[in-house]
């Protein structure tokens, strides 16, 4: 399998606010090579510094250098294709998300991998996309399971002439000891509470006991 079907059809898959660039790395003198877009997303101009491994590595998050600086030593003695997702702080103080991908080449004859080249995929205008994304669909959730639960809680209150705060705290205990989730208790509840029968607060009260 090669280097793009292995290791960078994940990354790119994420869309087309992803940004690529790609990267040599001399192992005999641990010279780098950059495209442009790999200089932009470490925060340089190209051509405005000379890639090193020790400038890569000074880049990641503290968090993350010693993982990545391992992957690099790994795939410096075996070659193998490689990937990690992490952080980095770009020159100009920016945290960002970047996913490198690669894979050794190795000298006919020696068997020595002489070289590393890949890429470098900056994902984080889409993973952010994708946590505020999800960040709205949980407070939409959150929006609707409130409805039920603020009638509950008012029709507990009234059925059992106590405060919400109370009744709330009957409601939560009940959810917990049954194993029924807050919500679904809520809306039984709610449907027991609002159906056009005399007896619907010894529904209530029988629900909850």
């Amino acid at each position: 399998m090669s280097l793009d079907d292995r290791v960078t059809l994940d990354p790119l898959s994420l869309g087309d606010t992803t940004t690529l660039g790609q990267f040599r790395v001399d192992l005999a003198t641990d010279t780098w090579w950059w495209s442009p877009e790999t200089y932009e997303m470490h925060g340089f101009e190209p051509g405005e510094v000379v890639p090193t491994t020790s400038l890569v590595l000074a880049h990641k998050h503290p968090e993350e250098r010693d993982r990545v600086s391992d992957l690099l030593g790994k795939a410096r003695r075996d070659g193998e294709p490689f990937s990690s997702m992490h952080r980095i702080m770009d020159a100009r103080g920016r945290e960002r998300v970047l996913v490198i991908v690669g894979q050794g080449r190795v000298e006919p004859g020696t068997g020595r991998v002489v070289e590393l080249h890949g890429y470098f995929v900056d994902v984080t205008r889409p993973l952010r996309e994708q946590a505020e994304h999800q960040a709205r669909q949980d407070i939409a959730a959150a929006a609707r399971s409130r409805g039920p639960i603020e009638q509950a809680k008012g029709i507990v209150g009234a059925s059992l002439g106590v405060g919400t705060e109370q009744a709330f705290a009957l409601l939560r205990r009940v959810s917990n000891d049954r194993n029924v989730r807050l919500r679904e208790l809520a809306l039984r509840v709610v449907d027991e509470g609002t159906r056009p029968h005399a007896d619907r607060i010894r529904r209530v009260v029988s629900l909850l006991r």
